[in-house]
Parts: structure tokens; C-alpha cells; sequence
């Protein structure tokens, strides 16, 4: 019998590669996002719905009836959070509560895969982090990920899903990597590539390696548990940027942009990811 899967926030940026590692180990895949429509083919069903609105989620789960649902509708940006707090709290809050109380009244209890953000440690104290370090908010955001997860671990079958930073080629140039490609892709011999903190140290992924975990950690992961999914090696940015403008074979002038910089930046945040490795999971890391 085939497994059902709801990816909740489909039409996003990890949406996508979700569905198709999904697909290619046999599940049955339903989605839903904000959208009227989704260009994805190959979802068995696609549902519109607002995650912040009860009834609308309420509706998919009772026509889905899900085995698993992969939470991934969010709010994922730390810079605008700090622009618009409450609509990130009601997103990524009062979303996951809705999805929970929609599980308790219909009475199905589905497993949920809750994504949240390493962005919860802050600055840790010690690096690589593990799961068990103090939680340390800086942002609006990370906030929302620790209410987050307070309520689903209110619910029996939910699992904690902490990623690290992950990247591939469709992601938005609103994020770094994809920014630091679309100035150089865009550039000629002497342009300026504008950046911000090229001193922060990130554990980057690829986002192909990051949707298997989830797979793997909703087939293996134990219900109540909290999981860091990252590849636990740390590079800094000004070292990923110089690859990137090495290998473009450009000269390029690199412009320091204070408008850039974030006064919550984090000087260096990198996964501790032996819980997963115990479980199979290995990520090799990823530059761009």
C-alpha cells in the first residue's frame, strides 16, 4: 500500500525536490500551498489552501487522510522577519498549531515532519552544535521556530526537523549563494559583485541531500525526537564567494554593502549531524 505524503508549502523552494524524492521511492504525493495552481506534474493531488486559516487546512487533511505530512509552508526569511514579526509568528506559529488541532479533531493522526531552523542556537557557545545546546533566538524568526516547535511537540507524532543551511539552483536570489550567482552569471570583466558579511561560516547543503533526509528521518526518526540536518563542515562566505568568481573565470571587483548586513548575523553556526549519521544519514556538504 502506498504511503501518503502531504507537503504542506509545495510550491516553494524545497517543495519541488521534496516531491520528486518522494515520488522515486514510491509514495504517493499530495501537495498544497497558498497558490491557485502548481506546476508540479506529478503531485497525485494539489490543494490551495492558507495554512494560517483552520478550515482550509482542515479540509486537505480530511480529503487526504495522510500517513505522513512534510511541514514545510513557512516563513523562511531571518531579514524580513524583523520587518514583519507577526505575520512570520502567524505563518510559522499559528500554521503548525492549525495542522495539529486539524489532526486532534478529525481524529487522524498523522505523523508530521516539522521543519524547523538551526537559526534557534544563535551564536552557540560551542560549534558544531549539537541538539541538546541552549537555544539562543536572535530574530523574530528564530523565535517563531522555538514557538514552532513548543506546540508540535505537544503532539505525539510530530518529529523536529532543525536544517542548516541548504541551497540549489531555483532557490531565490534573495538568499546568499543564489545572489553571489545571479551578480557574477549577470557580470563582465570589472563589474561590482555587492555583498554583505563575507566573515560568517555556514554549513551549507545541497537541497537534493537535505529532502533524502527528511525521507529517511520520517522512515527511521523516532516520533518526539529533535534532529539537526546539516553536513557538518563550515565555510565562510568570502571563501565560497572566491570559488564562485574563480570558476567564472571573471575579474570582479567585490563591494562591501552595509545595507547587507544584519545586526543578529551569526558569526559561525555549524551542525553537529551525528544523531542523523546513526541513522544512515551522511551529507557531504555543499559549495554552490
Amino acid at each position: 500500500m502506498l504511503i501518503k505524503a502531504l507537503i504542506t508549502g509545495v510550491n516553494g523552494f524545497v517543495g519541488p525536490y521534496l516531491v520528486e524524492e518522494l515520488i522515486s521511492n514510491g509514495y504517493a504525493v499530495f501537495g498544497c500551498s497558498l497558490e491557485k495552481e502548481s506546476n508540479l506534474t506529478k503531485l497525485t493531488k494539489y490543494f490551495s489552501c492558507d495554512i494560517t486559516n483552520l478550515e482550509n487546512v482542515e479540509e486537505v487533511i480530511n480529503s487526504i487522510k495522510p500517513d505522513v505530512v512534510f511541514h514545510l509552508a513557512g516563513f523562511s526569511s531571518v531579514s524580513k522577519s524583523f520587518e514583519n514579526p507577526k505575520l512570520c509568528f502567524k505563518i510559522n506559529v499559528e500554521g503548525t498549531k492549525n495542522l495539529i488541532d486539524s489532526f486532534n479533531k478529525l481524529k487522524i493522526f498523522s505523523k508530521i515532519m516539522v521543519i524547523s531552523s538551526a537559526e534557534v542556537y544563535g551564536q552557540p557557545k560551542i560549534n558544531p552544535v549539537n541538539e541538546n545546546a541552549e537555544l539562543n533566538p536572535l530574530s523574530p524568526y528564530a523565535n517563531s521556530r522555538i514557538e514552532q516547535e513548543k506546540i508540535a511537540l505537544t503532539y505525539k507524532n510530530s518529529i523536529i526537523i532543525r536544517s542548516f543551511n541548504h541551497t540549489g539552483l531555483t532557490q531565490p536570489d534573495t538568499f546568499v549563494i543564489p545572489s553571489f550567482r545571479k551578480q557574477i552569471v549577470e557580470s563582465k570583466d570589472g563589474d561590482k559583485v555587492f555583498v554583505g558579511n563575507l566573515d560568517i561560516i555556514r554549513d551549507f547543503s545541497d537541497v537534493k541531500d537535505v529532502v533524502r533526509a527528511y525521507r529517511i528521518l520520517f522512515e527511521k526518526g523516532v516520533c518526539g525526537e529533535i534532529y539537526n540536518v546539516g553536513s557538518g563542515k563550515g565555510h565562510s562566505l568570502k571563501e565560497i564567494l572566491e570559488k564562485m568568481i574563480s570558476d567564472s573565470k571573471k575579474s570582479l571587483i567585490v563591494v562591501i554593502d552595509p545595507k547587507k548586513y544584519r545586526s543578529a548575523d551569526i558569526k559561525e553556526l555549524i551542525c553537529d549531524n551525528l544523531k542523523i549519521k546513526k541513522l544512515g544519514i551522511n551529507i557531504k556538504g555543499y559549495f554552490y
